[in-house]
């Protein structure tokens, strides 16, 4: 027998010996396994994602809150700055970054329609405020999970806006809203101008994340006298959201109902909407830590979350 006639042979007993491999049946079998583990596997990976989302959103606004109490603390115990559209506006044309956070929020791509570039402008985010004691870290005024875009930014390659926080507008100076000592908006309610305004600093919220359709200038403002959204919180990590208070620390707080976690409609505007009777618990919890009655007003509703 030659060699080649010899090495064909091995070969055909060694196919014999190992077989001819994966019949149709076993096959199917094996690739059903793999969809019943996958199956399981998927949601878990999913959850955390989802929580480590929510952990790093949260340590974000722990660091906004800390950032402005060392500001608080460089500034004679004043809060920063927390203006509206018009006055932001104003100051950025002079190149006067004083506000906390500059960027105005919208739906557009460029300055002709609205604020457009602001969107983007991750220096702007930073250039003011708080900004220089954040180590101009843009990444902290973001949510991971807030990827919203409208049709438009996304047809001009955007991927995200740079801003998902916003501060509560009953702390800080907000300019021409309390230049007479108290907000225009919340007459009745104190205004937090300094940090030791602040009767109970660990029930009052400063940094909150903002729905999509209602995020603008940074100021989140509701009335506690109007069961109303005007500004709504976000709802991004299973129907929850994080908020900073103005003792510096932060937590997650879960809101219960469905008129609090309306979808997100790119390119949208969110008008007010009227709080269901039978839904006021998420209204009330939030209206309780944003701000007090003043005295004169203490002294006449004495219940005023009825």
């Amino acid at each position: 027998m030659n060699l080649v006639h010899r090495l064909r042979l091995e070969r055909e007993n060694g196919r014999r010996q190992t077989g001819a491999g994966f019949t149709l049946i076993e096959l199917l079998a094996v690739i059903a396994i793999i969809a019943v583990l996958a199956g399981l596997l998927l949601p878990a990976l999913f959850r955390a994602k989802a929580k480590a989302a929510c952990l790093s959103c949260l340590n974000n606004e722990r660091q906004l809150g800390l950032a402005c109490l060392v500001y608080t603390d460089e500034s004679s115990d004043r809060l920063p700055y927390n203006l509206g559209v018009a006055e932001i506006q104003q100051s950025e044309a002079q190149g006067v970054f004083v506000n906390w956070s500059s960027p105005v929020m919208d739906w557009e791509t460029d300055s002709l329609h609205g604020t457009g570039s602001d969107n983007t402008n991750v220096v702007l985010l930073t250039q003011g405020g708080i900004g220089p004691y954040t180590t101009r870290s843009p990444g902290l005024y973001k949510c991971p999970s807030d990827n919203v875009v409208s049709d438009l930014q996304a047809a001009a390659g955007w991927s995200a806006r740079v801003r998902t926080i916003s501060l509560n507008a009953m702390v800080g100076d907000a300019g021409q809203f309390s230049k007479a000592g108290a907000n225009v908006n919340n007459p009745e309610y104190l205004q937090f101008f300094k940090l030791t305004q602040v009767p109970n600093p660990s029930h009052i919220f400063a940094f909150i994340e903002e729905h999509p359709n209602t995020i603008t200038d940074g100021y989140f403002l509701n009335k506690p006298d109007s069961p109303k959204w005007w500004r709504l919180p976000a709802s991004w990590h299973n129907g929850a959201a994080n908020l900073s208070f103005t003792d510096g620390h932060s937590e997650t707080h879960r809101w219960l109902f469905a008129s609090t976690k309306p979808g997100v409609r790119p390119g949208a505007t969110f008008p007010p909407a009227y709080v269901p009777n039978a839904e006021r618990g998420d209204f009330d919890w939030l209206m309780e830590r944003t701000s007090i009655e003043n005295a004169a007003s203490a002294a006449s509703n004495p219940n005023p979350y009825p």
